[in-house]
């Protein structure tokens, strides 16, 4: 890689905080600009397709800068912990899926098991104490242990996504608002945004 990565503590700040899902998706990252020989990506060379929308995505754009915006981070929301990244300069593509043993579970299971009563409201002050101490150390166990006890990585042939397109505005004819042309809706041969078109369908 032609630069350091960005560190663990960075991320944090970027997620507003530290949880073993976002130590996940900055493992996750880090692998996969290694394997891809790949720096932080200022522009699309660097695509990550990611099939969860969880913390780990985070951690993802901070390290790998991939984003939405930027067109080079695509979310195909199948609810799975798997990341692709591809290197569209060199062709080159790496998948990356958790592993389907519950990490923390496996861990630490007294942690996992508090974190259902922090979550569900029922914990005491000391399993809060506890839970958070626990936690933490999850996290640091995340963050060292070898890679392949937490991900199946696989190098597979990349399908490279079209590059991101800048496309023209319309207003809308109900609202006014602008809306990028090819989101637009047309009812009664005028543009409509979504919002204003509605859903249209008929049980199926």
């Amino acid at each position: 890689m032609s630069q350091s990565i960005k560190t663990y503590n960075e991320a944090v700040a970027f997620h507003g905080h530290a949880c073993p899902g976002l130590a996940l998706g900055y493992r996750a990252a880090e692998y996969a600009m290694d394997a891809l020989r790949a720096g932080r990506s200022d522009d699309e060379d660097l695509v990550c397709i990611v099939e969860n929308d969880a913390c780990g995505v985070d951690a993802i754009q901070l390290v790998a800068g991939c984003s939405v915006g930027k067109g080079n981070l695509i979310l195909h929301d199948f609810g799975k912990h798997a990341y692709m990244f591809i290197d569209r300069k060199y062709n080159r593509a790496i998948r990356l899926v958790q592993r389907p043993e519950p990490v923390v579970q496996r861990i630490d299971p007294v942690a996992s098991a508090l974190r259902e009563k922090v979550m569900g409201g029922t914990a005491t002050p000391a399993e809060h104490k506890e839970f958070h101490e626990r936690q933490a150390a999850v996290i640091d166990k995340v963050l060292k242990m070898p890679f392949d006890e937490l991900f199946i990585a696989q190098e597979v042939k990349p399908e490279i996504p079209v590059r991101a397109k800048i496309f023209a505005s319309v207003p809308c004819a109900k609202c006014g608002e602008m809306v990028a042309e090819h989101r637009a809706r047309v009812r009664d041969g005028k543009f409509i945004c979504m919002p204003c078109a509605g859903e249209y369908g008929r049980g199926w």
